[in-house]
């Protein structure tokens, strides 16, 4: 029965399934799926994809959907989505927000997060197996291009440069994946054309008011005009950045046991190193007892303080104290 489904799978079926077959234990066999679905060309070449593959990899499937209602036809469009699933024997589920809640972009990114979060956790506890879920949404590569973008004008840091990622912890509960970062929206176009998938065009995408909206159809696209197929360039940078990221990760990780002791961190090896890597390494140590996040001006303070001071301390969120001598620098919460 695999092999027959198989046979009717197209090209842009074996080029995902090959990726996933890739990456090691990026989406085991076995795995509940919850897709979040918007009903947009991406998430619904997504579903449709993963829908098609399933049974080589004994994976279950759900899909949720975020009603924003910011236009007047967004209660029609979450009906027709929800007859699709029905028909293509898809369980189903929505949530639908308040205006308070989506307020701004980022209000509701957070509150489709929160929304997918706790559905993640509603389905779990009904299949009584809390680490066998995985999260699915359909960012592209062109996605991880405007971010990177938006990231960019915004001074973000290094993390913020290496990209979308692929897989990540989410809440420290599941794992949120995004298969389709291999393909472009060109791609999804194609896929949804040929596959003849249906999708909604939700008019909201068109207001240049929403700052990812902007970079999507100006900047990008005078971009591209300029600089033909500078999309896919953004995207080999962003690897670039996030191999780059990685090594600094390891490197760090090198230097922060060297100097440890059970004293502390040693003060003089710390402050041979120039004061970028002191930086890096201070943050590093703070980012595991700190739960929010430390400012770069934070910690680059901290750093020049415990180089050119003999003794001092300085505060942190959640009472976490950093407190130095001439010899030792100890990090108490």
């Amino acid at each position: 029965m695999v092999n027959k489904l198989k046979n009717n799978w197209t090209n842009w079926h074996h080029i995902f399934h090959q990726s996933i077959l890739n990456s090691v234990n990026f989406m085991p066999n076995g795995i509940h799926l919850l897709i979040s679905v918007s009903g947009g060309q991406d998430s619904m070449a997504l579903m449709t994809l993963l829908d098609d593959i399933k049974a080589h990899h004994n994976w279950s499937i759900n899909v949720w959907h975020g009603n924003h209602k910011w236009h007047n036809k967004s209660d029609e469009f979450t009906k027709e989505l929800q007859n699709y699933c029905f028909q293509k024997k898809i369980i189903f589920h929505k949530d639908s927000a308040d205006e308070i809640d989506i307020s701004t972009e980022e209000k509701a990114r957070k509150w489709r997060y929160q929304k997918l979060y706790e559905k993640a956790s509603e389905i779990c506890a009904k299949n009584k197996n809390q680490k066998n879920l995985y999260i699915v949404t359909g960012h592209t590569s062109t996605d991880n291009s405007e971010t990177f973008l938006l990231n960019l004008a915004r001074g973000s840091n290094l993390s913020g440069l290496s990209g979308i990622p692929c897989k990540r912890l989410f809440n420290e509960d599941y794992f949120l994946v995004r298969p389709l970062m291999i393909f472009s929206r060109d791609d999804t176009t194609a896929i949804c054309k040929e596959l003849k998938i249906p999708f909604w065009i939700d008019p909201t995408n068109s207001d240049t008011q929403l700052k990812r909206n902007l970079v999507r159809h100006r900047i990008m696209s005078e971009l591209e005009e300029i600089y033909p197929g500078c999309s896919h360039r953004i995207n080999n940078f962003i690897e670039k950045m996030k191999n780059y990221s990685q090594e600094r990760s390891e490197l760090c990780e090198l230097a922060i046991k060297s100097c440890l002791c059970d004293e502390g961190i040693r003060r003089t090896l710390l402050n041979e190193l120039g004061k970028h890597a002191r930086s890096t390494i201070l943050h590093s140590l703070l980012s595991t007892k700190c739960k929010k996040q430390i400012s770069s001006k934070n910690i680059d303070d901290l750093s020049k303080q415990v180089f050119a001071k003999n003794s001092g301390q300085k505060c942190f969120s959640n009472g976490v104290k950093v407190i130095w001598n001439k010899n030792f620098i100890r990090i108490i919460s």
